[in-house]
């Protein structure tokens, strides 16, 4: 079912079509023209038509590389020490494009965050200390010790430049030779959803730009629905890079008049569109990056008939996730691959 985003159709006006277009030009090419197709399978299995905008195939295995080389190419490398909160993948990012241009880096991840997001985090060069119950407590002692220590503070969702960078993915599906009907977008601090819109509503403004959240992490949901902030008390969802509890204002706001509706998909929804990956495309996604795919499980009566795309916009997984969530009970009655 969609949720109107109950935002005016003026939307914020911080992001820039031309900034989006200087991002495709100088952003790391090893994060540009990722590949995009028609997954026929995934169509017939849905009665539909769906393009997927693969961003695993990279160094950091998600889409974060974007926006975070676009925001220090922006720094023109004069910003100092560096810190941030991430659940993983925007952590990532900002070490990649750091430790390219010397930069140090502290990241603040929850004491629950994904071990392997860490470990790649920690291997590109970042300092990760794990301190809070969830991401947003990590983020808040980020941004104390940032304050502290006189350090800059990147924050995912309120740094235009990221969700600018992550703009280039709707530039580049726009290359598509016909107009979709929807595109369907994770959306968990915000920035790649409003980077995506802003230039789809300015190319493609028939395309319906629908934003996806967990429904165990409803924040970002319940604060477009309703035009302000709602804060809640936990985000309870194995889609840790969505888990979002407390909205980041800027990225509300830049998300106004973008945005045409909202979905809810729950955890055994998105485990399902993993599965599906895995088994009919032979992808590996991670619980967030699965999610435009299970709001389309999840409301295929909605899009019956229509061509629509969605990015598989990250493929960071544990080895106890890759085996509990992709190889248990395969979906279609295929047989699992044999041990060894």
């Amino acid at each position: 079912m969609h949720e109107g985003t109950g935002h005016a159709e003026t939307g914020g006006k911080r992001l820039s079509l031309e900034r989006i277009e200087e991002a495709a030009r100088c952003i790391d090419p090893v994060f540009l023209g990722s590949p995009q197709y028609e997954a026929e399978v995934l169509g017939e299995e849905l009665g539909l038509r769906l393009v997927c905008k693969v961003e695993t195939g990279n160094p950091i295995r998600s889409f974060k590389g974007r926006g975070t080389n676009y925001l220090l190419h922006r720094l023109g490398g004069e910003s100092g020490r560096l810190v941030c909160a991430s659940a993983g993948n925007f952590g990532q990012g900002l070490a990649y494009a750091a430790r390219k241009r010397n930069v140090p880096l502290t990241v603040f991840a929850a004491q629950s965050a994904n071990p392997a997001k860490v470990g790649r985090m920690r291997q590109f060069g970042a300092e990760v200390r794990l301190e809070g119950e969830d991401f947003d407590e990590a983020k808040a002692a980020a941004r104390a010790m940032a304050q502290a220590e006189g350090w800059r503070f990147v924050e995912d969702g309120r740094e235009v430049e990221i969700a600018e960078g992550a703009g280039t993915i709707a530039l580049e599906l726009c290359r598509w030779p016909e107009r979709f009907e929807a595109l369907l977008v994770p959306l968990g601090n915000g920035a790649l959803l409003a980077g995506v819109g802003t230039w789809i509503k300015a190319h493609a403004p028939s395309t319906q730009v629908i934003g996806v959240c967990a429904e165990g992490a409803p924040a970002m949901a319940l604060s477009l629905r309703e035009g302000a902030r709602k804060v809640t008390q936990e985000a309870d969802t194995i889609a840790d890079g969505i888990a979002v509890r407390v909205p980041v204002e800027e990225a509300l706001s830049d998300l106004s008049g973008v945005v045409d509706s909202i979905l809810l998909v729950d955890d055994a929804t998105i485990v399902d569109a993993m599965r599906l990956l895995f088994w009919k495309v032979g992808l590996v996604v991670e619980p967030a990056g699965a999610a435009g795919l299970a709001a389309l499980l999840a409301n295929r009566e909605v899009f019956t008939g229509a061509l629509v795309a969605t990015p598989l916009c990250g493929g960071n997984l544990t080895d106890q996730q890759l085996r509990r969530l992709l190889l248990e009970d395969a979906p279609g009655g295929e047989e699992k691959p044999p041990d060894g």
